[in-house]
């Protein structure tokens, strides 16, 4: 007679053990300083219209090729502190406050500045090559934001384990559908959202958080293997590819 052993007979797999996992993250200080100086601007110019008629603001910080080709350089940056209408400046820093103050607490804070006004260069610099028109707004460095978001979680989706996916998804989503309506609208700057894209995925990729563990089962912690060298390795990869886009610019007139 063959004889079945309960359920109790049956070997138990472990339970399962709470494991201490530490990680320093900084709070985003450096994004709500942004916020606060774009919209200080953005005063500015409103009040540049409003009581002189003149805004000087827009016409010093404005992207214009032909001043550019003339030296003033600054303006393949200044442009991420200025905006057109009031739900210009809302949607890009509400973007701004969404992915800023989580990229802020994993990048720090002088690696995620470098990071906004690189891929605020990056994305003037697109512009200027490809675009004869005007432009301004931060969208050039939120779009950096957006790819950096993406970048940096494919890079460690072993340490994230299933919420990669399915914010690598909401990241490309978010990404198609801007630039499908940037490029069926007029008066949008895509290629200034394209440079943004690149200018944050290529920072990204050579200089964002590389997260490993370290220490011994149950307390382990998270640790940047980039932690000192990124923010330089970053800025080199993003500067070698644009600086010569930028010289071309001169070379090829839009």
């Amino acid at each position: 007679m063959n004889e079945y052993p309960t359920p109790q007979q049956y070997p138990q797999p472990p339970r399962p053990q709470p494991v201490q996992m530490g990680l320093n993250l900084v709070k985003p200080y450096a994004t709500y300083t942004l916020l606060a100086l774009t919209v200080f601007v953005y005063l500015l110019q409103m009040a540049g219209q409003y009581l002189l008629k003149l805004d000087l603001v827009t016409a010093l910080g404005l992207k214009v090729n032909v001043f550019i080709r003339q030296g003033e350089l600054w303006r393949l940056i200044t442009p991420v502190f200025l905006h057109g209408s009031i739900l210009h400046i809302a949607f890009n820093m509400y973007a701004l406050f969404l992915y800023g103050r989580e990229l802020e607490t994993r990048f720090g804070h002088g690696r995620f500045l470098l990071l906004y006004f690189l891929s605020a260069y990056t994305g003037n610099v697109l512009s200027f090559l490809l675009t004869p028109g005007n432009s301004l707004g931060a969208s050039t460095a939120v779009f950096g934001l957006l790819a950096a978001e993406g970048m940096f979680v494919f890079q460690n989706r072993q340490v994230l384990g299933a919420r990669a996916n399915r914010v690598l998804m909401n990241v490309l989503y978010i990404a198609g559908i801007n630039l499908f309506i940037g490029f069926t609208t007029t008066g949008v700057d895509n290629f200034g959202h394209l440079g943004g894209l690149l200018g944050g995925l290529l920072f990204t990729w050579f200089g964002g958080p590389r997260w490993k563990l370290e220490g011994f089962y149950p307390s382990l912690r998270l640790v940047d293997a980039r932690d000192g060298h990124g923010a330089f390795a970053g800025t080199v990869a993003v500067l070698l590819f644009f600086i010569p886009l930028t010289l071309l610019g001169w070379l090829w007139p839009r």
